[in-house]
Formats: structure tokens, C-alpha cells, sequence
């Protein structure tokens, strides 16, 4: 007969085995997902590295482009220094004058300035004065309520240029004849508008 305890203790060990079992196969089955879950991870890795891969390599692009620019930006400041420095050459012999009356100047604007700058300046020149052109700006206003229009002037010599212009920064405004005339260097706009911000007082020593 068999032994009634050893056919218990044989059941025990063999409930043990199987639930050792079912333990076994539920790690296996943990383990088959952890391994699962974990190369789904290194799949995501790897495509997060290839998306910042790409994205670096976007931003290298986009600061090329950058520099690009700013390159660009500073070839076209300094051309367009270039620019308003050949136009202030081109204008160093100009001069406006500003004050004469309407139509003094006559149908002869260059004998009008010839025959009246060396009076109202006080300069003696050796020789008389030649310009290369001479005449007033803007259009004449037909309604006569316009101030008088200025008169521009090229001066021919550049050694009497010198001379006017010391004259004009000497005496800001010359009277003389009955005249009270402005007599300034002829600029750019953009020279202009330097000197009137540099030379505008400024409101913080203002009382």
C-alpha cells in the first residue's frame, strides 16, 4: 500500500512545481515585455537622436544664414557710407544762400553773386569769382506768400570754396546792404540730418 503521508508530501511538491512554474512562465512573459518596452525605448532614442540630428543641423544652417545677412547688412552700410561720402564730395564746392530777395538775383544769377559776395563777405579774392552753375531751387510759387527761395551755387575754384566757407563759419549770419544772408555748405540729406541731431540741444540740461 502506499504510505498516505508520502503521497501528500509528493502532492505538495508537485502543487509547488506547478505554481513555481506558473511563476516562471509569468516572469518569462515580464521579461518578453520588458524586452519589448525596452527596444520600443531604444527605437524612440534613436529617433529623438535622428530628429535632433536634423534640427542641429537646421539651426547650423539657419546661423549661416545669419551671418550671411549680417555680412550683407554690413557691405550695405558701408556702400551706402560710400555712397553719401561721394555725394558730400560731389557738393563740396556748392553753397546755399539763403536770404536774398525774390528776382534780385535777375535773368543773371552767377554776375548777381559775382558782383555782391565780396560785399556782404568782406573778402578780397584775386581773381574774380567763377562758378560752374548758379540759380535758385524749387519752383516759384505763383501766389507770392513763399519766402524767398534760397540761391545754390558751384563755385569753380576750389581755393575760393575755402575762402566763402571760412567767411560763412565766421559770421553764421552776415548782414550787409540790407541783406541778412545765411550762407551754408552744401550737403547730403542724410549729412544734414547728422549735423541737426549732433548740434540739437539737449533736453536734459534744459531748466
Amino acid at each position: 500500500m502506499t504510505d498516505p503521508v508520502q503521497e501528500a508530501t509528493m502532492e505538495r511538491i508537485l502543487q509547488e512545481i506547478t505554481a513555481v512554474g506558473r511563476r516562471l512562465e509569468e516572469m518569462d512573459s515580464a521579461v518578453t515585455s520588458l524586452t519589448a518596452e525596452t527596444i520600443s525605448r531604444h527605437l524612440d532614442i534613436a529617433g529623438s537622436q535622428s530628429r535632433v540630428t536634423g534640427l542641429e543641423q537646421r539651426v547650423t544652417t539657419m546661423e549661416d544664414h545669419i551671418n550671411t545677412a549680417q555680412d550683407r547688412d554690413q557691405e550695405l552700410l558701408y556702400l551706402r557710407c560710400k555712397l553719401i561720402d561721394l555725394e558730400d564730395r560731389s557738393r563740396r564746392d556748392n553753397f546755399n544762400f539763403l536770404g536774398f530777395l525774390e528776382y534780385i538775383e535777375g535773368t543773371d544769377t552767377q554776375y548777381f553773386l559775382r558782383a555782391v559776395l565780396p560785399k556782404v563777405t568782406e573778402l578780397t579774392f584775386n581773381t574774380p569769382l567763377e562758378f560752374q552753375r548758379a540759380h535758385q531751387l524749387s519752383p516759384k510759387l505763383l501766389d507770392g506768400s513763399s519766402r524767398p527761395r534760397p540761391i545754390i551755387a558751384c563755385l569753380l575754384r576750389h581755393r575760393q570754396t575755402r575762402q566763402l566757407l571760412l567767411a560763412a563759419r565766421a559770421h553764421r549770419l552776415i548782414r550787409a546792404e540790407g541783406y541778412e544772408v545765411h550762407i551754408t555748405a552744401d550737403f547730403s540729406k542724410q549729412t544734414n540730418d547728422c549735423r541737426k541731431a549732433f548740434f540739437a540741444p539737449d533736453p536734459s540740461y534744459a531748466n
